[in-house]
């Protein structure tokens, strides 16, 4: 349907695919949490987007954070209104495959999930994450607060010299405030959970390089 090569700048807004005025269909409920997919949230509930390349294996590492209510993956930072998968990688919606992340702030702190951000992928890459190549792949993080806003900026400050010192150059994260968040087609979320995936593999993990923020609190797959 789409050219498969590598799209490394983002789509001015006449050049972004035009979408569609109607959400992706999903179950209600979470596969390895059985805690609502889209929603409501509890009371006091609130919401952090992170894009680290692939989001199967972004999901994942968050299931693993006590405090963590629900996640999805999804489509974020781009032009084009509920794009489909194919869409987003031929580079002409702009967005970033994303994962949201539902959490309890009395049991986990953002600082926690942004140092599981950090440590977990490499920031330095720009429109790309390893061996997968293209804008949907670039790190990012969508705030939905002032403060998340804020403290992803000064997260981002701290580890900047710890990056730089590893030899992995210039943190090329974007931050900035959450748009509209897009959710996948159903095969994407949970992909890695046991009963989806359970040999599947995505190629995140720790990066060495240790964020002087937070209290990484993870303990092991549900």
């Amino acid at each position: 349907m789409f050219a498969r090569y590598k799209k490394l700048d983002l789509p001015a807004a006449e050049q972004a695919l035009p979408g569609r005025d109607f959400e992706t269909p999903l179950p209600a409920r979470h596969t390895v949490f059985d805690t609502p997919l889209r929603g409501p949230w509890p009371a006091g509930a609130q919401v952090a987007v992170f894009g680290m390349g692939c989001f199967w294996g972004a999901e994942r590492l968050f299931w693993r954070v006590p405090g963590v209510i629900s996640t999805s993956v999804g489509y974020a930072g781009g032009i084009t209104p509920n794009p489909t998968y194919e869409e987003v990688c031929s580079g002409l919606t702009g967005h970033a495959e994303v994962v949201e992340v539902v959490y309890d702030p009395t049991k986990v702190a953002y600082a926690d999930l942004l140092k599981v951000f950090w440590e977990n992928h490499d920031p330095t890459q720009g429109m790309r994450q390893g061996n997968d190549v293209g804008t949907q792949y670039r790190s990012t993080v969508y705030t939905t607060t002032e403060e998340q806003l804020a403290e992803a900026r000064a997260s981002r400050d701290a580890f900047a010299p710890v990056v730089r010192a590893a030899g992995h150059g210039e943190i090329t994260t974007e931050i900035r405030e959450l748009g509209s968040y897009y959710y996948a087609e159903n095969y994407h979320q949970q992909y890695l959970s046991d009963v989806k995936n359970p040999y599947g593999y995505c190629n995140h993990g720790p990066n060495g390089m240790t964020c002087p923020v937070g209290v990484a609190r993870v303990g092991s797959d549900h």
